[in-house]
C-alpha cells in the first residue's frame, strides 16, 4: 500500500523552528519528486517547497525562501522540511505529496494537480 506520513508539527512561538518529516512506504520514493504543501484556515492549499527525485533540485515559494530548507534521504525514504524563523502566517496544515518522474520539480514548485499521492497532513501553529 502506497503511503505518505507526515510528522513533526506542533505549536511554536514566532521566530522558532520546526522540523517536519515525510515518510514514504509502499513505493520507491527515489523515482518521485516530493513536495510540501500547506493550507491555512480559509485559504487554498499552496505549494511550499519541492525536491526532485534525486535531490539535485530544490524549489521554494517566495514566502518561505531563506527560511525553509527541504532535503531527502532516499535510503530512508524520508523527506525533511526544516522551518526556521517561523511567522504566524506560516500557521497551516502541512501536507507532503509525491509525483512520479525524474524531471519533476526541476524548475519550480508544482501545482497540486500534478501530485500522485498525498499524506494526511500535520498541523503547524505559530503563536505566542
Amino acid at each position: 500500500q502506497l503511503q505518505l506520513v507526515e510528522s513533526g508539527g506542533g505549536l511554536v512561538q514566532p521566530g522558532g523552528s520546526l522540523r517536519l518529516s515525510c515518510a514514504a512506504s509502499g513505493f520507491t520514493s527515489d523515482y518521485y519528486a516530493i513536495e510540501w504543501f500547506r493550507q491555512a484556515p480559509g485559504k487554498e492549499r499552496e505549494g511550499v517547497s519541492c525536491i526532485s527525485s534525486t535531490g539535485g533540485s530544490t524549489n521554494y515559494a517566495d514566502s518561505v525562501k531563506g527560511r525553509f530548507t527541504i532535503s531527502r534521504d532516499n535510503a530512508k525514504n524520508t523527506v525533511i522540511l526544516q522551518m526556521n524563523s517561523l511567522k504566524p502566517e506560516d500557521t497551516a496544515v502541512y501536507y507532503c505529496a509525491a509525483v512520479r518522474g525524474q524531471h519533476m520539480c526541476i524548475l519550480q514548485v508544482l501545482p497540486e494537480a500534478y501530485m500522485d499521492y498525498w499524506g494526511k497532513g500535520t498541523l503547524v501553529t505559530v503563536s505566542s
